[in-house]
């Protein structure tokens, strides 16, 4: 998913003395108290605001939300400091317009970018958003080299392997492990709700998983899901699985669609905040991340969503699951439509 945000600039000048509830001082630059994460999330829009509201509220981070409109995210880090007292999280968030303040953030959240508006070609939101992430990496590279990157920016597979061939050739020269996107974990819950309407089950329940592009091309491993253990097939008919592969793939649209304007927020802004608790305390879990691939599922020198497991180094593990035939030759097909996207721009 995409916020409805351009990307701020690294000579914005920050924030005066006179706003000071909203400067970036964190309880992460107080010498003397203990330090929590600083996280810092590009682009103050529905995805990015919600994704700090959430951050804060778990108590694992201090966040800087930053934004090319200043004020936005100034006002929507002050709205939320204003409910300390009711919701008692302990955190700090802070909106600005300048890279300065988000410098050595642990981890950077890109979430900055536009939706595909009525008669705009594919081509011409890879064009923009892809200037949206040059500008992004510009700046935030050069505020936190030793960060874990999370990108969120539509087409989200595009993006991450744009991100990744200018991050890797930035003078912070960043690993592949420590870039990241998050579509295979929204993805994966939007499989989750569908089974769990089909089958009324709840989601707790539930193991599934999707890989590959985040976007039509991605893939609802149906049959590897679960229901309180049982295959899937055990308790749905062929067209009824099909029915739930089809909700999951037009999930987001479908929210589109009643909003009528907009895009889906709280479920992006919960599955970015479920990769980022694994990467600040992890439990070995295995979600579905875009991650760089060097020959596992028979697939190299691309980003894409597979199941893997998230650490303190940010991805440490790409854990090859025996997929079906067809299932594997959809991943692969997947990820090879993806190098084809990027070999547009």
């Amino acid at each position: 998913m995409t916020d409805n945000t351009a990307v701020a600039g690294s000579n914005t000048a920050p924030g005066d003395a006179s706003t000071a509830s909203t400067t970036p001082a964190t309880a992460a630059d107080t010498p003397g108290e203990r330090r929590l994460p600083k996280i810092t999330v590009v682009g103050a829009g529905n995805v990015g605001a919600t994704t700090g509201l959430l951050l804060v509220l778990r108590e694992l981070a201090d966040v800087v939300l930053i934004d090319i409109a200043e004020g936005v995210a100034r006002g929507k880090a002050l709205d939320i400091m204003q409910m300390r007292s009711n919701e008692r999280f302990g955190p700090r968030i802070s909106g600005t317009g300048s890279y300065a303040d988000t410098a050595n953030s642990d981890i950077v959240v890109v979430t900055a970018g536009i939706p595909r508006r009525p008669g705009m070609t594919r081509e011409e939101l890879l064009e923009i958003n892809s200037g949206i992430v040059r500008s992004v990496l510009n700046g935030a590279l050069e505020a936190s080299p030793n960060a874990l990157y999370v990108f969120v920016t539509n087409p989200l597979d595009v993006m991450c392997n744009l991100a990744w061939e200018i991050a890797s050739s930035s003078p912070a020269a960043l690993p592949p492990a420590r870039l990241m996107g998050m579509g295979g974990v929204l993805d994966t819950a939007r499989f989750i709700h569908a089974i769990a309407e089909a089958t009324g089950a709840e989601p707790a329940e539930i193991e599934a998983l999707v890989v590959g592009a985040h976007g039509e091309a991605m893939v609802p491993l149906a049959q590897r899901a679960r229901v309180g253990g049982r295959p899937l097939n055990e308790l749905l008919s062929a067209e009824q699985i099909k029915s739930v592969v089809d909700a999951t793939v037009n999930g987001g649209a479908a929210v589109v669609e009643l909003l009528q304007t907009g895009s889906a927020f709280y479920a992006p802004a919960s599955s970015i905040v479920q990769m980022v608790t694994e990467l600040l305390q992890p439990t070995g879990k295995i979600l579905s991340v875009c991650a760089r691939l060097n020959g596992e599922y028979g697939i190299s020198d691309v980003s894409i969503c597979v199941p893997v497991r998230l650490g303190k180094n940010g991805v440490e593990e790409v854990v090859e699951l025996e997929l079906a035939p067809a299932e594997l030759s959809q991943l692969r097909a997947s990820a090879e439509a993806t190098k084809q996207q990027l070999g547009r721009l």
